[in-house]
């Protein structure tokens, strides 16, 4: 069953697993308050287990760096706005994945990574990748990074 985000009243529905549930929620309303704000666009998320294409598209393009994580997905999200296709995933341990991926600019194609406040760089991550610091008022501090898509999806 889907489930709008509220970015005004955030909530832990659907999160209730992860050891960092609050900041997982507060950064899934962190994203869900993007979304209205730049495109007007209501953030919803399905359980990860009635989304398995989404989860099967979301690796794929994470083969590309050899990259496939342990913790459990717990909810998805994919949609079109203007050119752009996003798909997320957010995960057990306070992970949040998302894919930018523009229609007709491929210069333009990126996953990025966010980290909830209180929780470690991934194993599958710490090596490959730096991570900078952003204060949201929903999530506290962010820590994301990033790559280029280089492949077609």
């Amino acid at each position: 069953m889907s489930y709008i985000v509220d970015f005004k009243n955030v909530s832990t529905i659907g999160l209730e697993s992860s050891p960092v549930v609050e900041a997982l929620a507060g950064l899934r309303a962190h994203e869900a308050r993007y979304f209205m704000t730049k495109y007007k666009h209501e953030f919803t998320v399905v359980p990860a287990s009635e989304s398995q294409d989404t989860l099967d598209y979301v690796n794929q393009i994470l083969k590309e760096r050899d990259i496939e994580f342990a913790a459990k997905p717990l909810e998805t999200s994919r949609f079109q706005v203007e050119n752009i296709k996003f798909a997320y995933v957010f995960y057990e341990d306070g992970l949040a994945i998302n894919v930018m991926y523009t229609v007709d600019d491929p210069k333009k194609r990126a996953v990025g990574f966010k980290l909830s406040e209180g929780m470690e760089v991934p194993k599958e991550l710490e090596e490959k990748f730096k991570f900078a610091r952003q204060k949201s008022k929903l999530a506290g501090t962010i820590r994301g990074s990033y790559f280029v898509i280089k492949g077609e999806y």
